[in-house]
């Protein structure tokens, strides 16, 4: 079952990505930085948003644990296939203002997803779990700012207005994700064998 509800939360992601593909919007973290390359030298955003990971699943590792990277490796590796698959249907288009509202709540449905079953898409989602983990961190607030920050670096591919957009998608994002932040806490606590009567004696 938390195979499939990973599944669900990356098909879910992947939609948001879509749309805002559709209104020229990006995001933060490592999805916004393989759109911002995906706009400026036509590259695929499945195949950035792999490279750009590498790094990360290192921090992962060595943070999180051997359960949690090999997790996000399925969830950024199915993230990658499916948003190549979505590039199959008919293009359509949104205003930016609608599709940073609209795609940053569902990229946040997704991630919530994905945070409840102890995975991430990597980047700022593991620094983000990480800094909640160890000091207590609203992950959902410090999304934002790593993720703003990723926008005013690509700001170039988008332009100053549709930067303003991508920043209140982040906000969308991170609105939904601080919403769970307890259930997430919970999710990636260490599990604490319970003691046994012989062991208490």
């Amino acid at each position: 079952m938390r195979i499939l509800y990973m599944i669900i939360g990356c098909a879910v992601v992947s939609f948001g990505v879509l749309i805002l593909q559709s209104s020229e919007v990006i995001t933060g973290g490592t999805a916004g930085l393989a759109l911002s390359l995906s706009y400026m030298i036509g590259s695929s955003f499945g195949l950035a948003f792999i490279l750009i990971n590498i790094p990360f699943y290192i921090l992962s590792y060595l943070k999180m644990g051997t359960k949690f990277t090999l997790s996000t490796i399925f969830a950024v590796t199915t993230l990658s296939a499916m948003t190549e698959l979505l590039q199959l249907f008919p293009s359509f288009h949104l205003t930016p203002l609608l599709g940073s509202v609209i795609g940053g709540l569902i990229i946040g449905m997704g991630l919530a997803v994905l945070f409840l079953n102890g995975s991430s898409l990597g980047g700022a989602n593991i620094l983000s779990l990480f800094l909640q983990k160890k000091f207590g961190l609203d992950p959902g607030k410090t999304m934002f700012v790593f993720d703003s920050l990723v926008i005013l670096t690509g700001l170039f591919s988008v332009g100053l207005v549709r930067g303003f957009y991508s920043i209140l998608s982040v906000f969308m994002i991170s609105m939904i994700v601080s919403m769970i932040k307890g259930k997430i806490s919970i999710t990636n606590e260490p599990k604490v064998p319970m003691e046994t009567p012989s062991q208490a004696s």
